[in-house]
């Protein structure tokens, strides 16, 4: 009962953390909408792009609506977690009720918040501005593979948060943050790259991951090879960072 407890009063305090930041608001709930309308904007809704049969806002909507939840649990959790540690604020979270994945649980849950909006915002300007229309049932299926598929990436801002320094987090998670924007395709398609950086950019989580959301488009299932290399990074970045979470706690 009081671990249940602690975990919820952290989740609290976190999410109100996030909700307070308007730094991180702006990079994750309005930067990607404002990418969609740079890259979207002169576009026609005829002209389709390569291989995949939509039109590029349409295509575009849900890369950036991808990128923006990416970006909410990608940066919002490896940057605290590392800054958190340094400052010794999670040290003293071990001497609460508060067990272990409850730290990491408030971590997720107030970066999905974060999350969410970022892709309705997307979802909304792609409609107003450039006329997408979908079915209602594209609509809500998009938004919840496209929420649920973020996990992957907060397991991965986790592990970075325990496996960087205070000063350098913020570079690795930068390369790692627009290495796997740029590579998986999201702030172009990928269909556009060189035969050899196609072939590196379907093994990506990010690729994957933006693959979900146009297979709805298409009002086709996901493909299971994308599901399967989501849940294979998954349970890698899960993994490693419990691992780093509990040889952190060795070292306290």
């Amino acid at each position: 009962m009081l671990n249940t407890f602690a975990s919820r009063c952290l989740i609290k305090l976190e999410l109100a953390r996030a909700l307070r930041n308007r730094k991180f608001l702006f990079f994750s709930v309005l930067y990607p909408s404002i990418l969609f309308l740079i890259i979207a904007g002169k576009s026609d809704s005829t002209t389709k792009v390569d291989g995949s049969g939509l039109t590029l806002p349409t295509y575009m909507m849900v890369s950036m609506a991808s990128f923006g939840a990416l970006t909410a649990v990608l940066m919002g959790n490896s940057e605290r977690i590392a800054k958190e540690r340094e400052s010794g604020w999670v040290r003293q979270l071990r001497l609460t009720p508060l067990p272990g994945r409850g730290y990491v649980l408030a971590k997720t849950a107030s970066a999905a918040v974060v999350s969410l909006p970022s892709i309705v915002v997307v979802f909304v300007v792609a409609a107003a501005v450039k006329h997408v229309r979908l079915d209602a049932w594209q609509w809500l299926a998009l938004t919840g593979a496209i929420w649920a598929g973020s996990l992957v990436f907060a397991a991965l801002g986790v592990a970075i948060g325990y496996l960087a320094t205070g000063d350098a987090v913020r570079p690795i998670t930068m390369i790692v943050y627009f290495g796997l924007s740029m590579l998986g395709g999201l702030w172009m398609p990928a269909t556009s790259f060189p035969q050899w950086l196609q072939d590196i950019a379907k093994w990506l989580p990010t690729h994957a991951y933006a693959a979900l959301g146009q297979a709805i488009e298409q009002s086709q299932a996901p493909h299971g090879r994308d599901i399967a290399l989501l849940v294979a990074f998954f349970a890698l970045f899960a993994g490693g960072a419990a691992w780093l979470y509990r040889k952190d706690t060795l070292k306290a």
